[in-house]
């Protein structure tokens, strides 16, 4: 599984950088650091689709920013997913992957309804990234997020989400989660439990 992590300012995140180090630590994670590997913007497209090649499962860690991602985030996609590679009509290499975003929101859940502040669910202003990964032939799972990030440390809540996202990336790895379930739902935090297959997998 490879985990692509961006934030602009670790040094300043009580959270994400938190959840990075787990990420770090789950044997058969591939965790990157995108503002640490291309401190310039000068993403290696070759070295980039080789590791997207080499992993089934890809994760986009950040804090939900403008309601995207990460402005470095924006850069691989744009020079990474190119045509003939991810998309098109010889394009094939992501073909049967799995993808998902693990985010920090600053607002609680309820302001992502559409009777929320933001008019709409988490997942609705996630599109993008879903009909990016149907563009390249990826099976798209709700996302995994924390919602009211700056509180977490001051509420008790980040080494309980932290656990969260360890449980998540080591059931990813041991092909433990029911994908069916995930791809449907609309987040996967809270309700984690319910999407770990238990028993022997065959």
């Amino acid at each position: 599984m490879l985990v692509l992590f961006a934030h602009p300012r670790p040094d300043r995140s009580e959270v994400n950088l938190p959840l990075f180090e787990t990420a770090q630590n789950v044997q058969g994670v591939t965790a990157v650091d995108l503002y640490a590997r291309y401190p310039d913007f000068s993403i290696d497209v070759d070295s980039e689709q080789a590791q997207l090649i080499a992993h089934d499962v890809v994760v986009f860690q950040h804090p939900l920013y403008w309601y995207s991602a990460p402005s470095i985030m924006k850069e691989w996609q744009d020079l990474v997913l190119e045509h003939g590679f991810a998309y098109g009509l010889h394009g094939k290499a992501l073909h049967g992957k799995t993808f998902m975003n693990a985010i920090t929101a600053g607002a609680m859940s309820e302001a992502y309804s559409t009777e929320g502040m933001n008019h709409a669910d988490l997942r609705s202003l996630l599109a993008p990234f879903e009909k990016t990964a149907d563009l390249c032939g990826m099976r798209y799972l709700a996302p995994f997020v924390m919602y009211g990030a700056g509180r977490a440390q001051e509420d008790n809540r980040l080494d309980i989400h932290r656990n969260g996202y360890d449980d998540l990336l080591k059931a990813l790895v041991a092909d433990r989660l029911d994908l069916d379930k995930a791809t449907h739902a609309s987040v996967l935090t809270d309700v984690l439990d319910d999407f770990i297959l238990k028993g022997e997998v065959v």
